[in-house]
């Protein structure tokens, strides 16, 4: 095995820089708190790795040879890159200790959770957070990866997720409307919606793909309603034509009249007051959901857990 292969032991680096600062083994030994004889294995067992001779014995004190003298600075840098990465990684241990990580689907992202975040904020001081906004399969994946402490979504009682089948802790934040909404009809007809459930022989509708947790409540809702007879009053020409996970997507394409969405009422508050939006369906065809925060099933850091007991006293008693 040639020298740039054998095992290199660290304490044999310390032990170079002592020598060459000292330029005596047993000052060297002493400063460095082991026997001589050992010490003198450890400068022997270096050269033998680097492959060269590092101090002429015959001088005294000891002196570095050309090679040792090329080798100090290298090393000294070496050792100081070793203690810096040794500190970040520390530094990164413990912001990721400190840290709190949240997955939340995007809609939630981007109406429920800045809010609620700021209610938390007010009550606990909760220090660096990372949130990562993606469809409710994500989400999912990225906790029972525990990438994240928290997930945010939508849920419903009558349809478990991943995360309830697995019985991580849930606590339901607030509750939530499933509306389904089209554009208005062109001329301003007093409000009147240009794809009307229930209504027209025809209506198209904008669906969440298989990644989307609304998605999965509402195939799980509306496939006892769709399979009820004539008497329900159900369109029989109802057709998906658009798929997307992005609740936000699919409010777009329902502004631009392509069909009809059910959309979180926290979604579209201002586009139902401005009127860009109105109800395609009655109350019958509302999708109560509510808003959800899971948590990690095994113990996490401090502020995490602090916030999850701020969480649950702020929510109060409640059942899945």
């Amino acid at each position: 095995m040639g020298p740039g292969n054998r095992p290199l032991d660290l304490e044999w680096l310390e032990d170079f820089l002592a020598l060459a600062e000292t330029g005596n083994f047993s000052r060297a030994a002493e400063a460095r708190a082991i026997a001589q004889p050992a010490f003198s294995r450890h400068i022997r067992a270096l050269e033998d790795w680097v492959g060269v001779e590092l101090f002429d014995r015959s001088a005294h004190p000891a002196a570095l040879t050309p090679a040792g003298q090329r080798f100090l600075p290298l090393l000294e840098g070496v050792l100081a890159n070793l203690e810096a990465a040794r500190i970040k990684a520390r530094a990164a241990h413990d912001l990721a200790a400190a840290s709190l990580r949240f997955a939340a689907t995007h809609v939630l992202s981007l109406t429920f959770f800045p809010r609620w975040l700021v209610g938390m904020e007010a009550r606990l001081r909760l220090g660096p957070i990372q949130t990562m906004s993606d469809s409710s399969q994500a989400c999912e994946d990225l906790m029972l990866q525990r990438r994240v402490q928290f997930v945010l979504c939508h849920g419903h009682a009558d349809v478990p997720g991943r995360l309830d089948e697995a019985q991580y802790p849930m606590r339901r934040l607030a509750d939530d409307l499933l509306l389904p909404v089209s554009a208005p009809q062109p001329g301003g007809a007093a409000g009147l919606p240009l794809h009307a459930l229930g209504q027209q022989a025809s209506v198209p509708v904008l669906a969440y793909s298989e990644a989307s947790g609304l998605g999965r409540i509402m195939r799980a809702r509306m496939r006892g309603v769709f399979s009820e007879g004539a008497d329900s009053a159900v369109p029989s020409g109802v057709a998906v034509v658009f798929t997307a996970h992005h609740a936000v997507l699919l409010k777009t394409m329902a502004q631009e009249g392509r069909g009809v969405a059910w959309l979180p009422e926290s979604l579209i508050t201002d586009e139902l007051r401005a009127g860009t939006l109105v109800a395609a369906g009655g109350a019958d065809w509302n999708v109560p959901v509510q808003i959800r925060l899971y948590r990690q099933r095994a113990e996490m850091s401090p502020v995490a857990e602090s916030l999850w007991e701020l969480a649950v006293a702020h929510t109060g008693p409640q059942t899945r």
